[in-house]
């Protein structure tokens, strides 16, 4: 956040590149002007909260970043006339700005959370037990095949393992 201007971070739903529970967020920033200070205030769009869970049944699509889209303006280059124009949603809406000294109060962490996530998964929204089992092994499966891969690129005989 010194040598760059970090001017906004895209949270999205937990699980579309890895596993439910991994975080992710997109962080958008263009060179700084100066060596030190380039970061003056950070948008922070949460897709996080309230959101489908996300993985190969919900695919995340195009059209659920509509909203993030209109909200971060036209110029890729987010100059200073584009965050003028940015409006904050307040704490019931996924578009906040937060400057730098309430970065620094949170201890520089960016994992910058306000909306209370009220889409808790209840047991009744849960695949059925046998399909999460399929999935499961299916992943195992891949990794299994992954970590041949490696062996055979390293010269390494690969033992099979039986079930």
């Amino acid at each position: 956040m010194d040598k760059c201007n970090l001017h906004t971070i895209l949270r999205l739903p937990t699980g579309i590149f890895y596993a439910q529970g991994v975080k992710t967020n997109v962080l958008f920033f263009t060179r700084g002007e100066k060596d030190k200070g380039n970061t003056k205030e950070v948008w922070v769009y949460d897709l996080r909260a309230n959101m489908p869970q996300y993985g190969k049944r919900t695919q995340l699509a195009r059209e659920h970043f509509a909203e993030f889209e209109a909200a971060f303006g036209d110029d890729p280059l987010v100059g200073a006339k584009v965050l003028a124009k940015r409006k904050d949603t307040g704490e019931q809406g996924r578009f906040r700005k937060f400057t730098r000294e309430q970065i620094a109060a949170r201890g520089d962490s960016l994992d910058i959370a306000w909306l209370k996530d009220d889409s808790d998964t209840s047991a009744d929204e849960l695949p059925e037990p046998a399909v999460l089992a399929q999935e499961a092994m299916g992943e195992l499966e891949a990794a299994l095949d992954e970590l041949r891969g490696i062996l055979e690129e390293l010269g390494e005989e690969v033992e099979e393992v039986e079930a």
